[in-house]
């Protein structure tokens, strides 16, 4: 295992996961005190490594028909965009 990988990947998810709608939904599932935690951690947990999944496959075949680089380009202005349209979002209310 690259270790090198291994951090930027864990660094980059994880400040990316810190209070977005998963997150948040999350919480609220957590805090019913009806729910078991540890079945809202297990289903949580089931679904980022299955959209990982997913994301590794996706990424592996798009990899074979465009270069990573352009990749990295339309994600970096797919990020953009959509922080562009939140901060639109904000300022019109």
């Amino acid at each position: 295992m690259d270790l090198k990988t291994f951090v930027a990947v864990f660094g980059t998810v994880f400040l990316a996961e810190l209070g977005d709608k998963t997150q948040l939904a999350t919480v609220l599932f957590a805090s019913r005190p009806s729910v078991s935690l540890v079945t809202v951690f297990v289903g949580a947990s089931a679904a980022l490594i299955f959209s990982s999944v997913l994301a590794v496959g996706a990424g592996s075949v798009i990899s074979n028909f465009l270069n990573p680089r352009y990749l990295s380009y339309i994600a970096g202005a797919g990020f953009v965009a959509i922080g562009l349209w939140t901060i639109l979002q904000a300022a019109s209310q």
